[in-house]
């Protein structure tokens, strides 16, 4: 009998896989609604505009262009890419251990 190693990083790493992606998915989800200019009054808009907020409360102001749309797709594409890029890193780190 052979011990079944790494299958509890292997679960880890794939569930911190999914939370980056639904995460990263929320913001260009975000992204998309501005550039197509959804209704905000609509209450899936507002919840996906405070939550991809949230998620890239550290880099939606990092950019000073002048032209809004500008700074929705780099301080939140930033955020977005980021959290896919860590999380994926990490995950990948865990399947290896």
């Amino acid at each position: 009998m052979s011990p079944r190693t790494g299958t509890g990083s292997s679960t880890a790493a794939r569930v911190i896989a999914v939370v980056a992606d639904i995460m990263a998915f929320i913001i260009i989800l975000w992204i998309l609604m501005y550039l197509l200019d959804a209704n905000r009054g609509n209450d899936l808009v507002q919840w996906v505009q405070d939550s991809a907020h949230w998620l890239a409360g550290w880099s939606y102001d990092l950019f000073t262009f002048d032209e809004a749309w500008a700074r929705v797709v780099t301080g939140y594409g930033l955020a977005a890419v980021v959290y896919l890029f860590v999380g994926h890193a990490v995950a990948g780190r865990l399947r290896r251990h």
